[in-house]
């Protein structure tokens, strides 16, 4: 299916294949608040803030800017100029100009934003390794992937979609800080 073509018959409020999106929209809601109030009580860090400082973490440089930070992190260019006032006065983050545009404002994680992305992974990785991996029956997990895989691409591509492991802020072997 491409983004033009119709569905096979028309929703309505009551159609029965609404049941896995109501499911989906709770099940987000839910972990995402779980994961929120982990980092929060473990790290002072919100699920928001952790996921800004993943984001730039993985962007070249470990910068990036301001407006493809607010469409990964899927808040607006005011909710991420709060966002990132907040991780500024932490000092977990930069302002800077633009390397290739001056114009243009960046964010710059810094070395004490990365050891406390590095030290909140555990908790996010344990969380979603509590609320989701341990629901989800392993031999599903592939066609789930694919299943949220086709349904991203469906809803039309990002400007810039960082990768799921960055080496440099993972320890150890294999260790990554998820998403």
């Amino acid at each position: 299916m491409t983004l033009h073509e119709p569905v096979a018959r028309p929703l309505t409020a009551r159609d029965p294949r609404l049941a896995p999106w109501r499911a989906f929209l709770l099940a987000h809601a839910r972990v995402s608040r779980r994961l929120d109030e982990e980092l929060r009580a473990e790290h002072d860090v919100s699920f928001a803030e952790y996921d800004a400082l993943l984001t730039i973490a993985q962007a070249p440089g470990r910068r990036i800017r301001m407006g493809l930070l607010a469409e990964e992190v899927l808040l607006s260019k005011s909710g991420v100029t709060r966002l990132i006032d907040r991780l500024v006065s932490d000092g977990l983050v930069e302002r800077s100009a633009c390397l290739a545009d001056a114009r243009g404002a960046e964010a710059v994680l810094t070395d004490r934003g990365l050891a406390r992305l590095r030290a909140a992974s555990r908790t996010h990785l344990r969380g979603i390794s509590e609320h989701f991996l341990a629901v989800v029956d392993g031999a599903d997990l592939e066609s789930l992937e694919r299943a949220m895989t086709g349904i991203a691409r469906q809803a039309g591509p990002g400007r810039g979609e960082p990768g799921n492991c960055v080496p440099e802020i993972a320890e150890g072997p294999g260790a990554s800080t998820g998403r």
